[in-house]
């Protein structure tokens, strides 16, 4: 049902793909920055790259199941 109406609503399986790419790259770009901050700050800026890493394998999982929809 929800991968039916992501198809309907004119999302497509690359789009999600592409999404979990850049979401790679933010997570890396984030992680590099909390290597640069100082050291007060730098659990939650490791934090926020840990979270934001939990984002393409999600991302990559419903590109595949509206693949297989396509």
């Amino acid at each position: 049902m929800f991968v039916w109406l992501l198809h309907r609503i004119g999302l497509r399986s690359a789009y999600l793909h592409l999404a979990s790419m850049g979401g790679i790259a933010l997570c890396l770009g984030l992680w590099i920055r909390a290597k640069t901050v100082d050291q007060q700050e730098r659990g939650n800026a490791e934090r926020r790259a840990l979270f934001t890493g939990l984002w393409p394998p999600t991302l990559w999982l419903i590109g595949d199941s509206l693949r297989e929809f396509e």
